[in-house]
């Protein structure tokens, strides 16, 4: 039984390319339908995994980047649908690629590093799912508030910028940077 929230996340990755190919072929319901059900799996896997004390290093490993190959393939694949702005994709994925490496940097420098999301990145996420899931109801004709897509482009932006720029500063000038130089200054000694 434990290895079931690992496998509920592994199912999750499993939908991106599905995804991608309903979006190539534009058939918007199914698409959606497989968006909200990777959804429910994400809130289904973490619940089973803390109520029966499932949790792994593996799913705590799996479980964010099952969500970002998830996230990211709409946001590739809306692109190139023209229904979100290639802007905002770049931002997004500058974003990532930021805060992957400065992990990189920082496990190098540091040995290991304790990752936890900001309440801005969590929003961000948050966010991000939901003008995923706006477009594609809106393009599977569920409905239909175009100025809600221009709000939540505004806002996944916004928050993208900041949250970065928060890893950023929080890498830079918090306890990190305070190991790092201790350890430089300990190797020069």
């Amino acid at each position: 039984m434990s290895f079931i929230p690992n496998l509920l996340t592994l199912l999750r990755a499993a939908a991106a390319p599905v995804l991608i190919v309903l979006l190539e072929d534009k058939a918007f319901n199914l698409a959606l339908l497989v968006f909200i059900l990777a959804g429910v799996s994400d809130g289904l896997d973490g619940y089973i995994a803390k109520r029966y004390h499932f949790e792994t290093r593996l799913g705590a490993i799996l479980d964010p980047v099952a969500d970002k190959v998830l996230l990211v393939s709409g946001f590739v694949m809306l692109t190139i649908l023209d229904l979100i702005p290639l802007w905002l994709l770049v931002t997004v994925v500058f974003r990532d690629v930021l805060i992957v490496g400065g992990y990189l940097v920082l496990v190098t420098l540091n040995g290991s590093v304790q990752m936890q999301p900001s309440a801005v990145s969590k929003v961000n996420t948050v966010m991000q799912i939901a003008l995923v899931a706006v477009i594609l109801a809106q393009q599977a004709q569920w409905i239909a508030i175009p100025m809600l897509i221009t709000v939540l482009v505004g806002g996944v932006f916004t928050t993208t910028v900041i949250s970065g720029a928060h890893y950023v500063w929080v890498w830079a000038f918090g306890k990190h940077s305070d190991v790092a130089a201790k350890r430089e200054i300990q190797a020069t000694d």
